[in-house]
This record gives structure tokens, C-alpha cells and sequence, in this order.
């Protein structure tokens, strides 16, 4: 019987042992398939993670953009405003060279106080006279309308004469001044 229980014993501890290893080896097979598996989450996560990142600096730039837009419309509905305008001061300008030589003062001073009052507004917006007359003609601000002999050698390529006042608009040309040129 000693023999019998030892041989017993023998195949217990053998079936033991295989149980341990067959448990060991689910153990790790399963700790292999959580490792793919986290792999797999992680892999996902950073995928979805990434699409995030893109997704906002995407919104990011559209905002930004739908701002500049915005902001270019309403310069530009100022710019048409003021170009609409210009005309009014072109006939003040007139209007008050043509009282230079007349007697009456309520009439000047009445005309002077309604260009100064536009032209005060209308700097507040950004608007600023090209200074024309007396200076080197320059094809970024204005415009040759015509060429005349220059009555001296230092007037030659200067503006001797200014038929129309050009403006700017923030720094950008609104109207070039339409002059004349020395030859």
C-alpha cells in the first residue's frame, strides 16, 4: 500500500503541477491579451487624441479668420462711405476758393465751418490729405493728368499744380491726387 500512496501521491503532485502550469500559462496568455489589449486602447486614445489637437487648431484658425473677415467688411463699408463723401469735400473746397474772392463773410465762414467739421470727422476715421503740391511726383500717390513745361530746372518731375485732392484711408490710398506735372 505504501506504494500505492506513494504513486498516488506521485500522480496527485503531477496533476498539481499540471494544473499550476496550465493555470500559469492562462495567466499569461491573459496577461499577453490585456498587454495587446491596452496596446490597442492606447493606440486608439492617442489616434483619437491627436484628432482632437487638429480638430481645435482647425476651429482656431477658423475663428481667427471669420474675425479678419469681419473686420475687413467693415473697413471696407467705412472705405465706401468715405468714398461717397469725397465729392461733398471736393464742392467745399470749391465753394470756398470761389468765396476767397468774394465779400461775403457769413458765406465763407458758413462753408469753412462745414469742411472743417467734415474734414475733423472725417480724420477721426483715418482719412488724411496727399500732400501734393511742391513735391516730387510720386506714381504711388498721384496721378499725372497732364505734363506742362516746368518755368524753372528744379521743377522738372515736381507737381506744380493739384486738380484733384487725393486722400488716404489708414495708411492706404483712397483716391490718388490727380496733378500736374512739370516737364
Amino acid at each position: 500500500m505504501t506504494m500505492a500512496k506513494e504513486e498516488k501521491t506521485k500522480k496527485t503532485n503531477k496533476t498539481e503541477k499540471t494544473e499550476k502550469a496550465e493555470k500559469a500559462e492562462k495567466k499569461v496568455s491573459k496577461q499577453a491579451e490585456l498587454e495587446t489589449k491596452v496596446t490597442e486602447l492606447s493606440d486608439k486614445l492617442s489616434k483619437e487624441h491627436d484628432d482632437y489637437v487638429r480638430l481645435m487648431a482647425e476651429f482656431e484658425t477658423f475663428r481667427r479668420r471669420s474675425s479678419e473677415e469681419k473686420l475687413k467688411l467693415v473697413a471696407s463699408a467705412a472705405s465706401d462711405t468715405i468714398k461717397g463723401i469725397l465729392p461733398v469735400l471736393d464742392d467745399c473746397e470749391r465753394a470756398m476758393a470761389m468765396l476767397a474772392s468774394s465779400s461775403d463773410e457769413a458765406a465763407k465762414e458758413g462753408t469753412s465751418l462745414i469742411y472743417t467739421k467734415l474734414m475733423d470727422y472725417l480724420k477721426t476715421c483715418g482719412l488724411t490729405v496727399i500732400e501734393a503740391k511742391g513735391a516730387k511726383f510720386d506714381t504711388d500717390f498721384h496721378e499725372a493728368v497732364t505734363q506742362f513745361p516746368a518755368p524753372s530746372p528744379e521743377l522738372k518731375g515736381m507737381v506744380i499744380d493739384v486738380v484733384q485732392t487725393g486722400y488716404l484711408l489708414n495708411g492706404k490710398v483712397l483716391r490718388y491726387a490727380k496733378v500736374v506735372v512739370g516737364a
